[in-house]
Protein backbone atom coordinates (compact mmCIF):
# COMPACT_ATOMS: atom_id res chain seq x y z
CA UNK A 1 0.00 0.00 0.00
CA UNK A 2 2.07 2.57 0.85
CA UNK A 3 5.02 1.95 -2.07
CA UNK A 4 1.99 2.93 -4.46
CA UNK A 5 1.95 6.30 -1.95
CA UNK A 6 4.33 8.17 -4.78
CA UNK A 7 2.00 7.50 -7.31
CA UNK A 8 -1.06 8.64 -5.58
CA UNK A 9 0.75 11.76 -5.12
CA UNK A 10 1.71 12.20 -8.62
CA UNK A 11 -2.24 11.32 -9.76
CA UNK A 12 -3.30 14.26 -6.55
CA UNK A 13 -0.96 16.61 -8.65
CA UNK A 14 -2.36 15.93 -11.77
CA UNK A 15 -5.72 15.94 -10.49
CA UNK A 16 -5.57 19.10 -8.12
CA UNK A 17 -2.90 20.68 -10.95
CA UNK A 18 -0.56 21.09 -7.09
CA UNK A 19 2.53 20.66 -8.09
CA UNK A 20 4.04 17.44 -6.58
CA UNK A 21 6.71 18.85 -4.15
CA UNK A 22 4.09 20.72 -2.40
CA UNK A 23 1.64 17.96 -1.12
CA UNK A 24 5.19 15.72 -0.02
CA UNK A 25 5.97 18.72 2.21
CA UNK A 26 1.77 18.70 2.93
CA UNK A 27 1.79 15.30 3.91
CA UNK A 28 5.46 15.70 6.36
CA UNK A 29 3.79 18.21 7.68
CA UNK A 30 0.75 16.06 8.25
CA UNK A 31 2.42 13.11 10.11
CA UNK A 32 4.69 15.58 12.15
CA UNK A 33 1.77 17.49 13.63
CA UNK A 34 0.24 14.12 14.54
CA UNK A 35 3.39 12.94 16.18
CA UNK A 36 3.82 16.30 18.16
CA UNK A 37 0.33 16.11 19.48
CA UNK A 38 0.80 12.27 20.07
CA UNK A 39 3.98 12.42 22.03
CA UNK A 40 4.54 16.03 23.10
CA UNK A 41 4.74 19.35 21.54
CA UNK A 42 7.95 20.33 23.44
CA UNK A 43 9.49 17.03 21.51
CA UNK A 44 11.90 17.96 18.85
CA UNK A 45 11.27 15.80 15.90
CA UNK A 46 11.70 15.31 11.80
CA UNK A 47 9.37 13.81 9.04
CA UNK A 48 10.71 12.88 5.72
CA UNK A 49 9.35 11.54 3.04
CA UNK A 50 10.84 8.42 1.69
CA UNK A 51 11.00 8.18 -2.10
CA UNK A 52 12.55 4.87 -2.06
CA UNK A 53 9.99 2.98 0.22
CA UNK A 54 7.41 5.52 -0.88
CA UNK A 55 6.40 6.35 2.79
CA UNK A 56 7.16 8.54 5.23
CA UNK A 57 10.13 8.26 8.10
CA UNK A 58 9.71 9.95 11.44
CA UNK A 59 12.50 10.89 13.82
CA UNK A 60 12.98 12.27 16.99
CA UNK A 61 15.94 14.36 17.60
CA UNK A 62 17.67 13.93 21.30
CA UNK A 63 20.27 16.37 22.37
CA UNK A 64 23.33 14.59 24.20
CA UNK A 65 23.79 17.05 27.35
CA UNK A 66 26.37 16.65 30.21
CA UNK A 67 23.86 16.35 33.04
CA UNK A 68 20.52 17.48 33.98
CA UNK A 69 18.59 16.71 30.97
CA UNK A 70 15.23 17.62 29.84
CA UNK A 71 13.06 14.54 29.26
CA UNK A 72 12.02 13.54 25.65
CA UNK A 73 14.75 16.13 24.29
CA UNK A 74 17.70 15.36 25.70
CA UNK A 75 20.53 12.37 27.13
CA UNK A 76 23.21 12.62 29.23
CA UNK A 77 26.46 11.51 27.94
CA UNK A 78 26.46 8.84 30.87
CA UNK A 79 23.12 7.29 29.76
CA UNK A 80 24.01 7.22 26.17
CA UNK A 81 26.78 4.85 27.10
CA UNK A 82 25.15 2.74 29.27
CA UNK A 83 22.35 2.35 26.01
CA UNK A 84 25.59 0.94 24.04
CA UNK A 85 25.60 4.25 21.74
CA UNK A 86 28.39 6.10 20.99
CA UNK A 87 27.44 9.47 21.97
CA UNK A 88 29.70 12.48 22.73
CA UNK A 89 28.59 16.10 24.30
CA UNK A 90 26.63 18.36 22.30
CA UNK A 91 26.04 15.56 19.27
CA UNK A 92 22.40 15.22 17.99
CA UNK A 93 20.96 11.94 18.03
CA UNK A 94 17.67 10.57 15.54
CA UNK A 95 15.78 7.80 16.65
CA UNK A 96 13.02 6.60 14.04
CA UNK A 97 9.73 6.04 15.54
CA UNK A 98 8.00 3.25 13.48
CA UNK A 99 4.31 3.37 13.35
CA UNK A 100 3.67 1.32 10.47
CA UNK A 101 2.18 -1.95 10.53
CA UNK A 102 5.16 -3.98 9.34
CA UNK A 103 7.38 -2.42 11.48
CA UNK A 104 6.50 -4.20 14.38
CA UNK A 105 9.38 -6.27 14.88
CA UNK A 106 11.83 -3.02 14.21
CA UNK A 107 9.40 -1.18 16.80
CA UNK A 108 9.89 -4.06 19.19
CA UNK A 109 13.76 -3.93 18.95
CA UNK A 110 13.66 -0.22 19.43
CA UNK A 111 11.57 -0.30 22.78
CA UNK A 112 13.76 -3.08 24.13
CA UNK A 113 17.11 -0.96 23.68
CA UNK A 114 16.18 2.91 23.98
CA UNK A 115 12.27 3.16 24.43
CA UNK A 116 12.64 3.45 28.35
CA UNK A 117 15.72 5.78 27.28
CA UNK A 118 14.19 8.63 25.54
CA UNK A 119 10.45 7.82 26.78
CA UNK A 120 8.80 6.04 23.68
CA UNK A 121 7.48 2.79 24.76
CA UNK A 122 5.34 1.43 22.88
CA UNK A 123 5.47 4.81 20.74
CA UNK A 124 3.52 2.58 17.40
CA UNK A 125 0.84 1.90 19.52
CA UNK A 126 0.17 5.26 20.86
CA UNK A 127 0.35 6.66 17.28
CA UNK A 128 -3.17 5.90 16.00
CA UNK A 129 -6.44 6.56 14.84
CA UNK A 130 -6.50 10.13 16.76
CA UNK A 131 -3.10 10.71 15.26
CA UNK A 132 -3.98 10.01 11.51
CA UNK A 133 -7.76 11.99 11.73
CA UNK A 134 -4.88 14.74 12.63
CA UNK A 135 -3.16 14.36 9.64
CA UNK A 136 -6.09 13.73 7.43
CA UNK A 137 -7.09 17.05 8.48
CA UNK A 138 -3.72 18.67 7.81
CA UNK A 139 -3.60 17.64 4.63
CA UNK A 140 -6.69 18.60 3.23
CA UNK A 141 -6.23 21.65 4.78
CA UNK A 142 -3.08 22.25 2.99
CA UNK A 143 -4.16 20.85 -0.21
CA UNK A 144 -6.97 23.42 -0.16
CA UNK A 145 -4.40 26.40 0.45
CA UNK A 146 -2.70 24.99 -2.68
CA UNK A 147 -5.58 25.50 -4.73
CA UNK A 148 -6.37 28.64 -3.37
CA UNK A 149 -2.80 29.86 -4.19
CA UNK A 150 -3.10 28.49 -7.52
CA UNK A 151 -6.22 30.19 -8.39
CA UNK A 152 -4.90 33.37 -7.09
CA UNK A 153 -1.81 33.10 -9.05
CA UNK A 154 -3.31 32.10 -12.28
CA UNK A 155 -6.38 35.04 -11.96
CA UNK A 156 -3.74 38.13 -10.37
CA UNK A 157 -3.44 39.27 -13.39
CA UNK A 158 -6.65 39.31 -15.23
CA UNK A 159 -7.83 41.61 -12.79
CA UNK A 160 -9.62 44.60 -15.17
CA UNK A 161 -10.31 42.12 -17.57
CA UNK A 162 -13.57 40.13 -18.94
CA UNK A 163 -14.23 37.14 -17.53
CA UNK A 164 -17.00 34.59 -18.90
CA UNK A 165 -18.52 31.71 -16.78
CA UNK A 166 -21.52 29.79 -16.89
CA UNK A 167 -23.97 30.70 -13.53
CA UNK A 168 -23.97 27.66 -10.98
CA UNK A 169 -26.17 28.56 -8.29
CA UNK A 170 -27.03 31.53 -6.17
CA UNK A 171 -26.00 32.38 -2.30
CA UNK A 172 -27.68 34.90 -0.50
CA UNK A 173 -28.47 37.02 -3.30
CA UNK A 174 -24.78 36.67 -5.16
CA UNK A 175 -24.14 34.45 -8.21
CA UNK A 176 -21.74 31.67 -7.97
CA UNK A 177 -19.66 31.40 -11.46
CA UNK A 178 -17.83 28.54 -12.92
CA UNK A 179 -14.97 30.16 -14.65
CA UNK A 180 -13.03 26.85 -15.44
CA UNK A 181 -10.27 25.98 -12.91
CA UNK A 182 -11.81 28.31 -10.47
CA UNK A 183 -15.21 29.58 -9.02
CA UNK A 184 -15.89 33.51 -8.56
CA UNK A 185 -18.86 35.19 -7.48
CA UNK A 186 -20.94 38.18 -8.44
CA UNK A 187 -22.30 39.78 -5.72
CA UNK A 188 -25.25 41.70 -4.69
CA UNK A 189 -23.74 45.05 -4.65
CA UNK A 190 -22.59 44.74 -8.31
CA UNK A 191 -25.31 43.21 -10.26
CA UNK A 192 -27.76 45.49 -12.40
CA UNK A 193 -31.52 45.24 -10.40
CA UNK A 194 -32.66 44.90 -14.05
CA UNK A 195 -30.57 42.20 -14.94
CA UNK A 196 -31.62 38.44 -14.11
CA UNK A 197 -29.73 35.32 -14.40
CA UNK A 198 -30.59 31.29 -14.27
CA UNK A 199 -28.27 28.33 -13.68
CA UNK A 200 -26.40 27.54 -16.96
CA UNK A 201 -26.43 30.96 -18.08
CA UNK A 202 -23.40 32.49 -19.84
CA UNK A 203 -22.38 35.56 -18.10
CA UNK A 204 -19.58 37.83 -18.75
CA UNK A 205 -18.42 39.90 -15.96
CA UNK A 206 -15.67 42.45 -15.24
CA UNK A 207 -12.93 41.20 -13.09
CA UNK A 208 -12.93 43.45 -10.40
CA UNK A 209 -10.76 41.99 -7.76
CA UNK A 210 -9.02 38.92 -6.57
CA UNK A 211 -8.90 38.43 -2.65
CA UNK A 212 -6.55 36.06 -1.62
CA UNK A 213 -8.17 35.56 1.86
CA UNK A 214 -11.27 34.73 0.79
CA UNK A 215 -13.59 31.92 2.35
CA UNK A 216 -15.59 31.08 -0.58
CA UNK A 217 -14.72 32.09 -4.34
CA UNK A 218 -11.35 34.65 -4.82
CA UNK A 219 -12.56 35.81 -7.66
CA UNK A 220 -15.36 39.20 -7.76
CA UNK A 221 -16.99 40.12 -10.76
CA UNK A 222 -18.83 43.24 -11.31
CA UNK A 223 -21.91 43.91 -14.05
CA UNK A 224 -21.79 47.37 -13.20
CA UNK A 225 -18.36 48.97 -13.16
CA UNK A 226 -17.99 51.56 -15.98
CA UNK A 227 -14.39 49.05 -16.80
CA UNK A 228 -17.04 46.36 -18.22
CA UNK A 229 -18.10 49.13 -20.66
CA UNK A 230 -14.42 50.14 -21.99
CA UNK A 231 -13.48 46.32 -22.06
CA UNK A 232 -16.49 45.46 -23.78
CA UNK A 233 -15.54 48.58 -26.41
CA UNK A 234 -12.16 47.18 -26.60
CA UNK A 235 -13.60 43.96 -27.63
CA UNK A 236 -15.61 45.22 -29.77
CA UNK A 237 -13.66 47.80 -31.86
CA UNK A 238 -10.22 47.53 -33.21
CA UNK A 239 -8.71 50.77 -33.33
CA UNK A 240 -9.48 50.79 -29.68
CA UNK A 241 -7.92 47.79 -29.19
CA UNK A 242 -4.81 48.44 -31.14
CA UNK A 243 -4.34 52.21 -29.33
CA UNK A 244 -5.23 54.37 -32.67
CA UNK A 245 -8.53 55.32 -30.77
CA UNK A 246 -8.01 55.89 -27.11
CA UNK A 247 -11.27 56.00 -24.08
CA UNK A 248 -10.55 59.10 -22.21
CA UNK A 249 -13.00 58.79 -19.86
CA UNK A 250 -16.70 57.36 -19.38
CA UNK A 251 -19.83 57.15 -16.71
CA UNK A 252 -22.52 54.39 -16.20
CA UNK A 253 -25.71 54.73 -14.56
CA UNK A 254 -25.64 50.59 -14.68
CA UNK A 255 -28.73 49.19 -16.48
CA UNK A 256 -30.25 52.93 -18.11
CA UNK A 257 -27.49 55.00 -19.52
CA UNK A 258 -24.02 55.35 -20.41
CA UNK A 259 -21.75 57.92 -22.03
CA UNK A 260 -17.69 57.55 -23.27
CA UNK A 261 -15.41 60.10 -24.39
CA UNK A 262 -13.14 58.68 -27.34
CA UNK A 263 -9.92 60.49 -28.65
CA UNK A 264 -8.21 59.58 -31.95
CA UNK A 265 -4.19 59.82 -32.37
CA UNK A 266 -4.60 59.71 -36.44
CA UNK A 267 -6.47 62.46 -37.71
CA UNK A 268 -8.08 60.03 -41.11
CA UNK A 269 -9.77 58.28 -37.92
CA UNK A 270 -12.85 59.15 -36.59
CA UNK A 271 -13.36 57.96 -32.88
CA UNK A 272 -16.81 58.56 -32.89
CA UNK A 273 -17.34 56.46 -36.00
CA UNK A 274 -14.88 54.00 -35.01
CA UNK A 275 -16.72 53.18 -32.21
CA UNK A 276 -20.54 53.54 -33.30
CA UNK A 277 -19.00 50.82 -36.24
CA UNK A 278 -21.23 50.10 -39.66
CA UNK A 279 -24.56 51.03 -39.04
CA UNK A 280 -23.64 51.00 -35.61
CA UNK A 281 -22.98 47.62 -35.52
CA UNK A 282 -20.08 48.00 -32.61
CA UNK A 283 -21.96 50.02 -30.17
CA UNK A 284 -25.12 47.99 -30.79
CA UNK A 285 -22.80 44.70 -29.66
CA UNK A 286 -22.35 46.77 -26.85
CA UNK A 287 -25.82 47.41 -25.98
CA UNK A 288 -26.62 43.85 -26.63
CA UNK A 289 -23.92 42.91 -23.88
CA UNK A 290 -25.21 45.46 -21.05
CA UNK A 291 -29.15 44.26 -21.72
CA UNK A 292 -30.42 47.46 -23.65
CA UNK A 293 -28.27 50.12 -22.18
CA UNK A 294 -28.32 53.38 -23.66
CA UNK A 295 -24.87 54.24 -24.55
CA UNK A 296 -23.66 57.74 -26.27
CA UNK A 297 -20.62 58.12 -27.48
CA UNK A 298 -18.85 61.30 -27.15
CA UNK A 299 -15.44 63.70 -29.17
CA UNK A 300 -13.58 64.29 -26.52
CA UNK A 301 -11.91 67.65 -26.97
CA UNK A 302 -8.96 69.09 -24.48
CA UNK A 303 -11.08 72.25 -24.18
CA UNK A 304 -13.20 71.65 -20.94
CA UNK A 305 -16.00 74.31 -22.19
CA UNK A 306 -16.37 72.16 -25.86
CA UNK A 307 -15.90 68.45 -23.76
CA UNK A 308 -18.61 70.04 -21.14
CA UNK A 309 -20.71 70.71 -24.52
CA UNK A 310 -20.07 67.66 -26.44
CA UNK A 311 -21.14 65.64 -22.85
CA UNK A 312 -24.30 67.02 -22.29
CA UNK A 313 -25.40 66.23 -25.90
CA UNK A 314 -28.02 66.14 -27.97
CA UNK A 315 -28.56 69.24 -26.44
CA UNK A 316 -27.69 72.45 -28.08
CA UNK A 317 -25.69 74.74 -25.49
CA UNK A 318 -26.19 78.71 -26.37
CA UNK A 319 -23.46 80.03 -23.79
CA UNK A 320 -21.01 78.84 -21.21
CA UNK A 321 -19.76 80.48 -18.13
CA UNK A 322 -16.60 78.93 -16.54
CA UNK A 323 -15.74 79.28 -12.97
CA UNK A 324 -12.24 77.55 -12.87
CA UNK A 325 -11.43 78.02 -9.30
CA UNK A 326 -14.59 76.27 -8.60
CA UNK A 327 -14.23 73.92 -11.36
CA UNK A 328 -17.69 74.64 -12.24
CA UNK A 329 -19.36 75.60 -15.35
CA UNK A 330 -22.98 77.18 -16.20
CA UNK A 331 -24.42 76.35 -19.06
CA UNK A 332 -27.11 78.23 -21.06
CA UNK A 333 -29.47 76.61 -23.56
CA UNK A 334 -32.62 77.43 -25.17
CA UNK A 335 -35.89 76.97 -22.87
CA UNK A 336 -37.18 74.01 -25.72
CA UNK A 337 -34.14 72.50 -25.06
CA UNK A 338 -34.02 72.61 -21.12
CA UNK A 339 -35.36 69.35 -20.23
CA UNK A 340 -33.23 68.06 -22.81
CA UNK A 341 -29.88 69.09 -21.44
CA UNK A 342 -31.09 67.92 -17.80
CA UNK A 343 -32.24 64.52 -18.94
CA UNK A 344 -34.84 62.06 -17.27
CA UNK A 345 -34.65 62.98 -13.45
CA UNK A 346 -31.29 64.85 -13.92
CA UNK A 347 -29.65 61.71 -15.13
CA UNK A 348 -27.97 63.39 -18.77
CA UNK A 349 -26.71 66.07 -16.52
CA UNK A 350 -25.61 63.67 -13.85
CA UNK A 351 -23.42 62.05 -16.17
CA UNK A 352 -22.12 64.45 -18.28
CA UNK A 353 -20.37 65.82 -14.78
CA UNK A 354 -19.21 62.31 -14.05
CA UNK A 355 -17.48 62.35 -17.40
CA UNK A 356 -15.87 65.81 -17.65
CA UNK A 357 -15.31 66.23 -14.48
CA UNK A 358 -16.29 69.55 -14.01
CA UNK A 359 -19.94 70.09 -11.69
CA UNK A 360 -22.15 71.25 -14.29
CA UNK A 361 -25.17 73.71 -13.83
CA UNK A 362 -27.84 74.16 -16.33
CA UNK A 363 -29.83 77.17 -16.96
CA UNK A 364 -32.84 78.19 -19.34
CA UNK A 365 -32.16 81.66 -21.50
CA UNK A 366 -35.26 82.90 -20.38
CA UNK A 367 -34.75 82.73 -17.03
CA UNK A 368 -30.70 84.04 -17.18
CA UNK A 369 -31.80 86.74 -19.03
CA UNK A 370 -33.87 87.77 -16.21
CA UNK A 371 -31.54 87.45 -13.82
CA UNK A 372 -28.97 89.72 -16.15
CA UNK A 373 -31.88 92.07 -16.09
CA UNK A 374 -32.42 92.83 -12.74
CA UNK A 375 -28.18 92.81 -12.08
CA UNK A 376 -27.81 95.25 -14.65
CA UNK A 377 -31.03 97.56 -13.55
CA UNK A 378 -29.22 97.28 -10.07
CA UNK A 379 -25.49 98.53 -11.54
CA UNK A 380 -28.09 101.19 -12.94
CA UNK A 381 -29.44 102.73 -10.17
CA UNK A 382 -25.78 101.98 -8.35
CA UNK A 383 -24.32 104.55 -10.66
CA UNK A 384 -26.80 107.28 -11.49
CA UNK A 385 -26.31 109.02 -8.07
CA UNK A 386 -22.92 109.31 -9.12
CA UNK A 387 -23.41 110.93 -12.61
CA UNK A 388 -22.83 108.01 -14.91
CA UNK A 389 -25.96 106.87 -18.03
CA UNK A 390 -26.83 103.85 -18.93
CA UNK A 391 -24.32 103.38 -21.60
CA UNK A 392 -21.43 102.79 -18.75
CA UNK A 393 -24.16 100.43 -16.65
CA UNK A 394 -24.05 98.15 -19.69
CA UNK A 395 -20.13 98.45 -20.38
CA UNK A 396 -19.37 97.23 -16.68
CA UNK A 397 -22.04 94.21 -17.02
CA UNK A 398 -20.26 93.39 -20.79
CA UNK A 399 -16.98 93.44 -19.07
CA UNK A 400 -18.27 91.13 -16.39
CA UNK A 401 -19.38 92.80 -13.55
CA UNK A 402 -22.61 91.17 -12.81
CA UNK A 403 -23.47 92.84 -9.55
CA UNK A 404 -23.47 95.43 -7.08
CA UNK A 405 -21.42 93.84 -4.99
CA UNK A 406 -19.18 92.99 -7.29
CA UNK A 407 -18.64 96.89 -7.88
CA UNK A 408 -17.95 97.72 -4.13
CA UNK A 409 -15.27 95.17 -3.55
CA UNK A 410 -13.58 96.00 -6.74
CA UNK A 411 -9.77 98.31 -6.82
CA UNK A 412 -9.24 101.90 -8.26
CA UNK A 413 -6.55 100.28 -10.58
CA UNK A 414 -9.19 97.40 -12.61
CA UNK A 415 -11.87 100.43 -13.32
CA UNK A 416 -10.07 103.60 -14.19
CA UNK A 417 -8.72 102.14 -17.19
CA UNK A 418 -12.86 101.20 -18.87
CA UNK A 419 -13.75 103.98 -21.44
CA UNK A 420 -15.71 106.52 -20.39
CA UNK A 421 -15.01 105.78 -16.85
CA UNK A 422 -12.95 109.43 -15.83
CA UNK A 423 -9.63 107.56 -14.73
CA UNK A 424 -8.85 106.40 -11.13
CA UNK A 425 -11.35 109.51 -9.63
CA UNK A 426 -14.53 107.84 -11.47
CA UNK A 427 -13.73 104.87 -10.52
CA UNK A 428 -13.88 106.21 -7.18
CA UNK A 429 -17.33 107.84 -7.52
CA UNK A 430 -18.43 104.26 -8.86
CA UNK A 431 -17.14 101.86 -6.32
CA UNK A 432 -18.66 104.45 -3.48
CA UNK A 433 -21.76 104.64 -5.88
CA UNK A 434 -21.76 100.69 -5.36
CA UNK A 435 -21.34 100.72 -1.82
CA UNK A 436 -23.90 103.48 -1.00
CA UNK A 437 -26.46 101.71 -3.14
CA UNK A 438 -25.71 98.28 -0.82
CA UNK A 439 -25.93 101.02 2.75
CA UNK A 440 -28.72 102.55 1.92
CA UNK A 441 -30.48 102.17 -1.60
CA UNK A 442 -29.76 98.46 -1.07
CA UNK A 443 -32.12 97.75 2.08
CA UNK A 444 -35.36 99.63 0.25
CA UNK A 445 -34.26 97.33 -2.87
CA UNK A 446 -34.23 94.64 -0.62
CA UNK A 447 -37.44 95.63 1.01
CA UNK A 448 -39.18 95.76 -2.22
CA UNK A 449 -37.70 91.92 -3.41
CA UNK A 450 -39.00 90.57 -0.20
CA UNK A 451 -42.75 92.37 -0.82
CA UNK A 452 -42.63 90.31 -4.05
CA UNK A 453 -41.25 87.33 -2.91
CA UNK A 454 -44.19 87.27 -0.73
CA UNK A 455 -46.46 87.64 -3.37
CA UNK A 456 -45.06 84.38 -5.28
CA UNK A 457 -47.05 80.69 -5.49
CA UNK A 458 -44.80 78.14 -4.12
CA UNK A 459 -44.27 76.52 -7.50
CA UNK A 460 -43.02 80.42 -8.42
CA UNK A 461 -40.87 80.16 -5.32
CA UNK A 462 -38.87 77.18 -5.96
CA UNK A 463 -38.40 78.27 -9.82
CA UNK A 464 -36.49 81.14 -8.46
CA UNK A 465 -33.54 79.15 -6.81
CA UNK A 466 -30.59 78.17 -9.05
CA UNK A 467 -30.85 74.70 -10.67
CA UNK A 468 -34.41 74.52 -10.81
CA UNK A 469 -36.76 74.57 -13.82
CA UNK A 470 -39.69 73.21 -15.03
CA UNK A 471 -38.56 69.71 -15.75
CA UNK A 472 -36.75 69.82 -12.22
CA UNK A 473 -40.31 71.45 -10.62
CA UNK A 474 -41.83 68.31 -12.36
CA UNK A 475 -39.46 65.68 -10.77
CA UNK A 476 -39.80 67.39 -7.12
CA UNK A 477 -43.64 67.37 -7.25
CA UNK A 478 -43.17 63.84 -7.33
CA UNK A 479 -42.11 63.57 -3.56
CA UNK A 480 -44.78 65.98 -3.02
CA UNK A 481 -42.61 69.07 -2.54
CA UNK A 482 -44.45 72.28 -3.95
CA UNK A 483 -42.69 74.99 -1.70
CA UNK A 484 -39.19 75.59 -0.36
CA UNK A 485 -40.44 75.53 3.12
CA UNK A 486 -41.51 71.92 1.79
CA UNK A 487 -37.88 71.27 0.48
CA UNK A 488 -36.22 72.07 3.74
CA UNK A 489 -38.80 69.83 5.84
CA UNK A 490 -38.62 66.65 4.07
CA UNK A 491 -36.09 63.93 4.67
CA UNK A 492 -33.27 64.54 2.05
CA UNK A 493 -33.40 60.64 1.41
CA UNK A 494 -36.38 59.84 1.26
CA UNK A 495 -36.81 63.01 -1.56
CA UNK A 496 -33.88 62.02 -3.09
CA UNK A 497 -35.18 57.66 -3.35
CA UNK A 498 -38.88 59.72 -4.83
CA UNK A 499 -36.70 61.74 -7.31
CA UNK A 500 -33.51 60.18 -8.10
CA UNK A 501 -31.73 63.37 -7.65
CA UNK A 502 -28.28 62.89 -6.15
CA UNK A 503 -28.69 63.90 -2.50
CA UNK A 504 -25.44 66.06 -2.73
CA UNK A 505 -27.29 68.17 -5.66
CA UNK A 506 -30.12 68.38 -2.83
CA UNK A 507 -28.36 69.43 -0.39
CA UNK A 508 -27.22 72.09 -2.30
CA UNK A 509 -30.70 72.96 -3.43
CA UNK A 510 -32.04 72.93 0.17
CA UNK A 511 -29.30 75.30 1.14
CA UNK A 512 -30.08 77.68 -1.37
CA UNK A 513 -34.36 77.46 -0.40
CA UNK A 514 -32.90 78.57 2.97
CA UNK A 515 -31.10 80.97 1.85
CA UNK A 516 -34.15 82.38 -0.66
CA UNK A 517 -36.34 82.09 2.35
CA UNK A 518 -34.23 84.19 4.87
CA UNK A 519 -33.65 86.88 2.12
CA UNK A 520 -37.19 86.72 1.61
CA UNK A 521 -38.08 87.80 5.15
CA UNK A 522 -35.37 89.92 5.99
Amino acid sequence: MEAKLDMVLEQVGRDKNIDKSVLISALEQAILTAAKRTFGMNREMEAKFNADTGSVDLFLIVNVVDDDAIEGREISVEDAHKAGLEAELGDELLFQIFYRAEDDDRAREQDEKFGTLIDLKNASKKFGRIAAQTAKQVIYQRVREAERDNVYNEFKDRKGEIISGTVRRFERGALVVDIGKAEAVLPMREQVPRESYRVGDTIKAYCLDIDRNARGPQVILSRTHKGLLEKLFEQEVPEIYEKIVRIESSAREPGARAKIAVSSRDRDVDPVGACVGMKGSRVQAVVQELRGEKIDIVPYDDDPARFVCNAIAPAEVSRVIIDAEGHRMELIVPDDRLSLAIGKKGQNVRLASQLTGWRIDIHSESKIHELERRAKEQIQQAIAAEGFDTAIADTLFKLGWRSVSELGRAHVEELAGLPGIGGPEGARKIIDGAKAYIAGGGRKTAAKEAERRSSLTGDQQLLELEGVDEEVLGVLHTANIHSPEDLIKSPIDQVATATGIDMGDLARLRQRAISWLSEASS
